[in-house]
């Protein structure tokens, strides 16, 4: 018998389907993979300078990669029965990610807002980041960690509405290629009672909000 979860959803209902299981993180493949790429690029991977590289990398990728082996159901933990039904927004979450085309960071913000299960229960706020982190900690592109974050919100915390906005420069147009630097692209993805225009321009009113601003 399926045991209900703190959202009101059942624990089985509360996992989506789409759950892949991948292999475990490989440091010393990475490492032999990094000496072939300074290899590749013309540079010795023995002198001082480039030593430690390869290991260094690996080091560094289980944490820019960790998003690959969890799951939201893992962050996604904590709720608080308050009995509220009305829009939350969590506004200028930091995001670093990797563009999965060219192996460059993006970085800005994301806005998620929402408006809670039936029941009331709110998620707790750092666990909406931690989502956020969660999604941008693996090879990337913006318009599908956008849509992970939204969906991941209706399927799992439960919402009723929600809506991401994503904001971010890209290192792939900033350091090559256009060259455009101050460039910024911004997705949006939009569910449930959030659709309503009334209730989804509150959001964005709310989102696009600054200290001093009216």
């Amino acid at each position: 018998m399926s045991e209900p979860s703190l959202n009101g959803l059942t624990a089985d209902a509360a996992l989506p389907t789409d759950v892949e299981v991948r292999p475990a993180y490989d440091a010393a493949r990475v490492e032999a993979a990094v000496r072939e790429l300074l290899i590749g690029i013309g540079e010795d991977p023995d002198r001082d300078g480039l030593r430690d590289t390869p290991t260094r990398v690996a080091r560094a990728y289980t944490e820019i990669f960790a998003g690959l082996r969890q799951e939201p159901r893992d962050v996604l933990t904590t709720t608080f029965d308050l009995g509220h039904d009305e829009l939350v927004v969590v506004r200028d979450i930091e995001v670093f990610s990797v563009c999965e085309h060219h192996l460059l960071p993006f970085h800005g913000v994301a806005h998620v807002g929402y408006i809670p299960a039936a029941d009331g229960r709110i998620a707790g706020l750092s666990k909406i980041a931690r989502l956020v982190d969660l999604y941008a900690r693996r090879p990337q592109v913006q318009e599908r960690l956008t849509t992970q974050i939204a969906d991941a919100m209706t399927e799992v915390a439960g919402a009723r509405g929600v809506i991401v906005v994503v904001e971010c420069q890209h290192l792939c147009m900033a350091m090559r290629g256009v060259r455009k630097p101050w460039a910024r692209a911004v997705t949006s993805a939009v569910r449930g009672q959030l659709r309503n225009p009334a209730t989804r321009a509150e959001a964005m009113s709310l989102i696009r909000a600054r200290s001093g601003e009216r």
